[in-house]
This record gives C-alpha cells, sequence and structure tokens, in this order.
C-alpha cells in the first residue's frame, strides 16, 4: 500500500462554540463567572470539610476528593473555553492539545468512578450501620479514591497515546473548544477503525461497571429505606441520599448521552452543547448540591464564615 505524503501538523486551532462576534463578549463574562464560582465552590468545600472536625468522615472524605477533580476538571476546559471568545483563532500546540486530552480523561474517569465509591459508602451506611466504621474504615476510604485516579490516569495516558500516535495532515482545524477524541478522530488521515472500537469498549466497561455499582448499591438503599418505620427515619435517608442521587442522575445522563451513542448519530454542534454542560456546568453545581441540599456542610460553613469575622473584627480593633 502507497504512503501517504502529508506533512504531520504541529498545532490545532480551537473553533469554539460561536463565531459570532456579538455574542463572544456576553458569553466570556458568564463563563468567566461561571469558572469564578466552580473555583470558589469546591476550593471553599474542601477547606470547610478540612477545618471541621465534624466533618472528618468517609462520606466527607469522598466528597472533599470530589470538589478536588471538579476544580480540576474545570480548570483543564475552561481556561480554552475562555480564549475562543478572546482570540480570533485559539491556538493549541500538538503536546498541550494531548496534555488537554490526558488530563480532561483523567479527571472525567475519576469523577465517574468516584460517584460509584459514594454511593457504596451510602450503601453501607444506611444497609449495615453497625457495621459502617467497621467496613468503611480509613484504609478502605483510601483505596476507594487511589483505585479511581489511578485507572483513570493509565486509562486516559493509553487513549492518549492512541490518539496522537496517529497521522494528522489534513485540517488542523478542531471543531469543539477543546481538545476531545471525537473531533480530533475527524482530522486524522490514518484508520479510526481500531482507536473507534477502544473509546467504545472502555467507556461502555468503565460508565456501565460504575452505574451497575450505584444502581445496585440503591436498590439495596431503598428496598432498606422502605422497610423503615419511623417516618422520620425514611426522610432522613432519602435527605442522606438525595444529593448523591442527584449529582450522579446529572453526571451519567450527560456522559451516556455523549459516549454511548453511534458515531452515525453525533452531530458535533449538539456534542459542543453537551460538553459544555459535563465540563463547566457539573463542576459548578456540585458543590451547590451537596452545601445546600446538606445541614452539616452548611452549619460547618457558618461557623467558618463566623470564625473569619470575628477575626477581622479583632484585627482592626487592634488597630
Amino acid at each position: 500500500m502507497a504512503q501517504i505524503n502529508c506533512t504531520q501538523v504541529t498545532e490545532f486551532i480551537l473553533v469554539g462554540l460561536t463565531d459570532r462576534q456579538e455574542l463572544k463578549m456576553p458569553l466570556f463574562v458568564l463563563f468567566f463567572s461561571t469558572y469564578l464560582f466552580t473555583v470558589v465552590g469546591n476550593l471553599g468545600l474542601i477547606l470547610v470539610i478540612r477545618t471541621d472536625a465534624r466533618l472528618r468522615t468517609p462520606i466527607y472524605f469522598f466528597l472533599s476528593n470530589l470538589a478536588f477533580v471538579d476544580f480540576c476538571y474545570a480548570s483543564v476546559i475552561t481556561p480554552k473555553l475562555l480564549g475562543n471568545f478572546l482570540y480570533q483563532q485559539n491556538v493549541i500546540s500538538f503536546n498541550a492539545c494531548a496534555a488537554q486530552l490526558g488530563c480532561f480523561l483523567t479527571f472525567m474517569v475519576s469523577e465517574c468512578l468516584l460517584l460509584a465509591s459514594m454511593a457504596y459508602d451510602r450503601y453501607v451506611a444506611i444497609c449495615n450501620p453497625l457495621l459502617y466504621t467497621v467496613v468503611m474504615s480509613p484504609g478502605i476510604c483510601i483505596q476507594l479514591v487511589a483505585f479511581p485516579y489511578r485507572y483513570s490516569f493509565l486509562m486516559a495516558l493509553f487513549h492518549t497515546i492512541l490518539t496522537f500516535r496517529l497521522s494528522y495532515c489534513h485540517s488542523n482545524t478542531i471543531n469543539h473548544f477543546y481538545c476531545d477524541d471525537l473531533p480530533l478522530l475527524r482530522l486524522t488521515c490514518s484508520d479510526t477503525h481500531a482507536k473507534q472500537l477502544w473509546v467504545l469498549a472502555c467507556a461502555g466497561v468503565t460508565f456501565i461497571s460504575s452505574v451497575l455499582v450505584v444502581f445496585v448499591s440503591y436498590l439495596f438503599i431503598i428496598s432498606t429505606i422502605l422497610g423503615m418505620r419511623s417516618a422520620e427515619g425514611r426522610r432522613k435517608a432519602f435527605s442522606t441520599c438525595s444529593s448523591h442521587m442527584l449529582a450522579v442522575t446529572i453526571f451519567y445522563g450527560t456522559l451516556i448521552f455523549m459516549y454511548l451513542q453511534p458515531s452515525s448519530h453525533h452531530s458535533l454542534d449538539t456534542d459542543k452543547l453537551a460538553s459544555v454542560f459535563y465540563t463547566v456546568i457539573i463542576p459548578m453545581l456540585n458543590p451547590l448540591i451537596y452545601s445546600l441540599r446538606n445541614q452539616d456542610v452548611k452549619n460547618a460553613l457558618k461557623k467558618v464564615i463566623i470564625s473569619r469575622n470575628h477575626t477581622l473584627v479583632f484585627i482592626t480593633f487592634q488597630k
């Protein structure tokens, strides 16, 4: 077979969300505000959990890691998205594009698996409360967090190497606002059949297995809650799980829409809108979901705010 005579691209141009100039500045303000809220919300949630001794329990250990992943997740994507609104051509180098794809996949898969770990934690807390401190020991909690990080890093590394070993000798314009597998595969002049099979297989195994853990955990949780005699007990149990159920529904639902559909049904414009939701909106929503619907977090936050106010008053008085 004859070799394709082409020059490998050294940089890519990110198209972004829109090319309409009148929309760029309003969208920049909107997404910049969203990113600031994401950073403050997630780092603030981590700070509150770390500083309040009452929140040093397994569920808040998982929640602080979820907040860390959300912060990193948004920070990998949003700065380049903001650049799309400021520059005529938002250029990203070949190596930077590979790094962005690798980091994006790492944090996306980490979040997916962390949500499954949190579902298991809720299962143990509600279905086996007397054994909770034994089953969810510090060592087990660390393993349930370390595994998502290790697995997601290795899978991201594998897919990034596969993607960037392909030849890119057609257009270097990515019809997206960040480097993602699907729009990159549209640009390559190599055979992508094997790569697409790997994407489908890995996405399917990862998402379906984590969804299965969540689904089975909540089957037992709902069965246990419905068997409770106390209406107050049922209300508290449902309240304990409601934040996690909402976060799981939003995150998994969007990812299933994005990745577990036939490639013939993919529209990059539709995918861009879905990508905005799970790369920008969800990292902002999670701190709200877990703080506004959690009385312990709200009490700890009030305590931090009151403590800071007292400190400021004392410093002002001393001056």
